[in-house]
């Protein structure tokens, strides 16, 4: 920002964001930093960025750029390049006609004006937005790290024919061990975990196909594609994720499993490697185990009042099993861990045995599998008995010894959480006798069944109210007499959510409660269908229903229960 100041500081005065005592104050403070008025005027906290821009627009009777509402197509985004957007501060807004819309954050810097018409060669129109939201945006729009993206950077690799890999070897995949100190690579996989971080994405995918490399994130629990490294870089890719998470770069043949410990910013990360051999070369998943993610309460997971209460009396109990079900990816180990962050007290000991131990807890002793040595959860659980734990989390019972041995734990005092991989809550008691544990075991052991999956939210920036149609409606299973108190929401897409309309998620969840009538049926050996039917009878809310109840409220769209949950 430059001179004019008085034009745009009487606007502000004006309009009662700011007194003339407060602009006197920063005009003298000005004068001795040499900073411009309206720099000052922010940094004072005399009024927002935004405020200072709308009236500077105002004076200079040009429009205001609010960047978290608009949405900018990338046809209009790939009209100035990406080193002149950064170099200038510079971002494309729209095209009119044969002139250019482009935003600044300085109505007066008439030498990049001059810049930008020489090196388009178009007519060039002015819009103006915060110097802050500015950069943001360009981040957001070309990469995320400043002076590269991983998209440059591919077209970089396009653009040059160097060949990063030796001649591919008969028939041992197309790897070759690449020097760690492979420049590009390395900048170009740092680059690729940076900007999943970014976008807050859960795991990385790397598969190779006969023509390309597709990467893809994963992002709220949906795959979103991006641009595709040539195929000849897969060997020298593989070899640097193998190479950070201390893999054997010559095995080709079997899967192996890695662990990588990365910064990115000011976030310390943890990734989980896993590489398979596929028909077209090596597959590579890497998934990102956040910190910050799993210091979640009980409280934020998202359970209904009712259940919320009868949750907080189950983990208070002080001896049976509660199981958590879902498919890989639900959040379980969220639900976990922040019910042993409720309990984890100086005068409990908690124990755990995790395939692997994915985030670290204070205060929790953990132990994980090493099968190589022998080291399976029944081993662990016998050996942790012997140190007088009052809690017990086994990651998961996946055969019929460690699920005697959980549930032999639950019977000799102790509380044990586990998970298991079934799809609702009643089907849980039928999967422990199918893996071999006497029926009357479980119907005594067993104290309550939690089942959940993952729903994304509404963008909270750009949610709107909406009607959904007579069909969805009905196919939902509404009457209008149940919807007349709704407030059904939408996000329409903004550049705060990548323009899905979604942003965050959260769980639905099905909780069912050992009642002295399910143990009987437990006992008796009846099927899953009878037990469910009795359970949503005796008051258990389904994740359908749980998942509708949401929606209703506005937190999420019918569309989406329909894609996570089915129709009891």
């Amino acid at each position: 920002m430059a001179t004019g100041m008085d034009g745009f500081a009487g606007i502000l005065v004006r309009n009662g964001v700011i007194s003339t005592d407060q602009l006197s104050e920063a005009e003298r403070v000005a004068r001795d930093t040499g900073e411009s008025v309206g720099d000052t005027l922010v940094k004072l906290e005399y009024a927002s960025g935004m405020e200072v821009m709308e009236a500077l627009a105002e004076e200079h009777g040009l429009p205001c750029v609010d960047l978290k509402q608009v949405t900018i197509p990338p046809s209009v985004v790939e009209k100035v390049p990406e080193s002149v957007a950064r170099e200038n501060t510079v971002l494309p807004l729209e095209e009119e006609d044969d002139a250019l819309r482009v935003i600044l954050s300085d109505p007066l810097d008439l030498d990049t004006i001059d810049k930008l018409r020489f090196i388009l060669n178009r007519r060039i129109e002015i819009a103006l937005a915060p110097k802050d939201s500015l950069v943001e945006a360009i981040n957001r729009h070309y990469g995320q790290i400043e002076g590269e993206s991983a998209d440059s950077m591919l077209q970089e690799f396009t653009d040059t024919a160097i060949d990063f890999t030796e001649t591919e070897s008969e028939g041992a995949g197309d790897e070759e061990i690449v020097d760690e100190s492979s420049a590009p690579i390395v900048r170009l996989v740092h680059l690729l975990i940076s900007e999943a971080v970014q976008l807050r994405a859960s795991d990385i995918h790397v598969e190779p196909f006969e023509d390309r490399i597709r990467v893809r994130y994963r992002i709220d629990g949906v795959l979103i594609e991006r641009d595709s490294p040539p195929r000849r870089l897969l060997g020298a890719i593989l070899s640097r994720i193998k190479i950070l998470s201390k893999m054997d770069i010559a095995e080709r043949r079997r899967p192996q499993d890695g662990r990588i410990k990365v910064t990115v910013g000011d976030k310390d990360l943890d990734l989980r490697v896993s590489i398979i051999p596929t028909n077209h070369g090596q597959s590579c998943v890497m998934r990102l185990l956040d910190k910050d993610n799993i210091s979640v309460g009980v409280r934020q997971l998202g359970l209904s009042e009712k259940d919320f209460a009868e949750f907080k009396n189950l983990i208070r109990r002080p001896n049976g099993i509660i199981l958590v079900t879902g498919p890989t990816g639900s959040g379980k180990t969220t639900t976990l861990y922040a019910a042993l962050n409720e309990l984890n007290r100086p005068d409990v000991k908690i124990i755990t045995a995790e395939d692997p131990v994915e985030y670290y807890l204070a205060g929790i002793n953990q132990v994980e599998v090493r099968h190589k040595i022998g080291l399976d959860f029944s081993r662990i659980i016998r050996a942790m008995l012997r140190q007088a734990p009052n809690i017990i989390l086994v990651g998961e019972m996946r055969d019929d010894e460690t699920a005697h041995m959980g549930i032999q734990a639950s019977l000799t005092g102790h509380l044990v959480f586990s998970t298991l991989h079934t799809n609702d809550a009643p089907g849980a008691i039928t999967r422990m006798v199918d893996m071999g544990v006497p029926a009357y075991l479980v119907a005594s052991s067993v104290i309550a069944v939690l089942a959940q999956r993952l729903i994304r939210l509404n963008c909270p920036k750009c949610k709107q109210p909406y009607t959904p149609s007579q069909a969805i409606l009905e196919s939902a299973g509404l009457s209008a007499e149940m919807v007349k108190d709704a407030t059904f929401m939408k996000g329409r897409g903004c550049g705060f959510c990548n323009r899905s309309g979604y942003k965050g998620r959260q769980g639905i969840f099905e909780l069912m409660l050992m009642t002295s009538k399910i143990r009987e049926m437990t006992f008796a050996g009846k099927p899953t269908q009878e037990i469910r039917k009795s359970a949503i009878s005796q008051g258990m809310a389904t994740l359908y229903d749980d998942g509708i109840r949401k929606a209703m409220a506005g937190a999420t769209t019918l569309e989406e229960i329909f894609r996570v949950a089915k129709k009891s």
